[in-house]
């Protein structure tokens, strides 16, 4: 029993140096590791293997490299990413009208099919709220980095949907596709390098997203989705511009 309380002693003594007290080298590897000039504004602190990142950077994105290339550092348990966002301060609106027009460009420039991608975006205090579907990881990737390093955002909550890789719904977003912007009531659409007409699949369920210049546009399109082999529902959720609200179609 004796040599059982002497043990829990050493080791009541240990502990507060394992978690409590900072940690030079660990505080060394992570400063090595953000010696970029983006990150001159960055301070490291250690408690222990716990890394807490201050200071300031430009962009949003600077700011996700760091914790990224912090949590690299062999040893490092956790972050606390307290780094604040400089860089200019934009209108709320005038940065969501930027933010969207970026994502679709990046899209464009990647070769990713904008057809098949619905990101909707919005801003308050700076904060940019990302909602929608896209189809696969390489799409969702394309367009967060689109929007992490734009000039003026200061943080990012991200809400969007990536829709699972799946041949037969990759098979039946391009028959869709074809079926809504082959039709000649409908060129104008497919002339309009933003392909403003947005086809989401998941498990064979067809959403459109997006929006048309008439209500008998929409419904042409509704009419070629549920014209495609193995599209089990479509849901019409596109808006007719500069039309009255109208609920979409189920």
């Amino acid at each position: 029993m004796k040599t059982f309380a002497m043990l829990l002693l050493a080791s009541a003594v240990t502990l507060p140096a394992a978690f409590g007290q900072a940690n030079g080298p660990l505080q060394s590897a992570v400063q090595k590791q953000l010696k970029g000039s983006q990150f001159k504004g960055v301070q490291v602190a250690t408690q222990g293997d716990e890394v807490t990142l201050t200071g300031t950077v430009n962009n949003y994105i600077d700011k996700l490299q760091a914790e990224k290339k912090a949590h690299k550092v062999h040893g490092v348990t956790g972050i606390n990413d307290q780094i604040q966002v400089g860089g200019p301060n934009i209108p709320d609106a005038q940065l969501e009208n930027k933010l969207v027009g970026r994502v679709t460009d990046g899209l464009l420039e990647a070769n990713i099919p904008v057809q098949f991608q619905t990101v909707m975006v919005g801003v308050h205090n700076d904060v940019v709220y990302v909602g929608g579907h896209v189809a696969g990881p390489i799409a969702a990737n394309g367009a967060m980095a689109a929007i992490d390093s734009t000039p003026g955002v200061k943080g990012v909550v991200n809400h969007l949907k990536v829709d699972p890789v799946s041949p037969m719904d990759e098979q039946i977003r391009w028959q869709v596709y074809r079926a809504v912007y082959s039709s000649p009531f409908l060129t104008y659409y497919y002339l309009n390098p933003s392909k403003p007409v947005r086809i989401q699949v998941e498990n064979g369920h067809v959403i459109l997203y997006g929006v048309v210049d008439s209500q008998a546009a929409k419904e042409a399109v509704g009419i070629k989705a549920n014209s495609v082999p193995g599209v089990f529902s479509v849901k019409n959720d596109l808006v007719v511009a500069n039309g009255k609200n109208e609920k979409p179609s189920k």
